[in-house]
């Protein structure tokens, strides 16, 4: 079952990570640690005048699950609201644990091969948590308008 987990569009996705594009100043940054694997992402992200992610930049440390779900959560990003990115992270956990479906984000059915090992989990919900709690971050931080 575990060359399940690695098939050929994980590894294609991990590969394409930018691992090391952070933002210079982000308005919201959040990293994220998995304490099974020691997996780390850390998200920034700059927010538009609409309050949605304008930017996002990220450092990945991350097995190939990890480092696939981060490319997947970066390919759609921007242009989401924190509320959206909330969603999704909660969405993706919820699927994980056994609900219905997956979240409504592209590519995110490449996973289902992980749903039964559930010490993998942690390490592809990493990205999403990150971004939620760093869109939020920014969002706190904006001047009211």
């Amino acid at each position: 079952m575990t060359a399940a987990l690695y098939n050929q569009e994980i590894l294609r996705l991990a590969a394409s990570v930018p691992f090391d594009a952070r933002l210079p100043d982000p308005q919201g940054s959040a990293e994220r640690r998995s304490p099974i694997c020691g997996s780390r992402v850390t998200i920034d992200v700059n927010l538009d005048d609409d309050g949605r992610v304008g930017e996002i930049g990220m450092r990945v440390r991350a097995c190939a699950l990890g480092q696939a779900s981060s490319a997947l959560m970066a390919q759609s990003a921007l242009g989401k609201s924190p509320a959206e990115l909330a969603d999704a992270r909660d969405a993706l956990a919820a699927w994980l644990a056994g609900g219905d479906g997956p979240p409504d984000w592209p590519g995110l059915e490449l996973f289902a091969p992980a749903l039964p090992h559930s010490a993998r989990h942690p390490s592809i919900r990493l990205a999403f948590e990150a971004v939620a709690e760093a869109a939020e971050a920014a969002h706190q931080r904006a001047p009211a308008g």
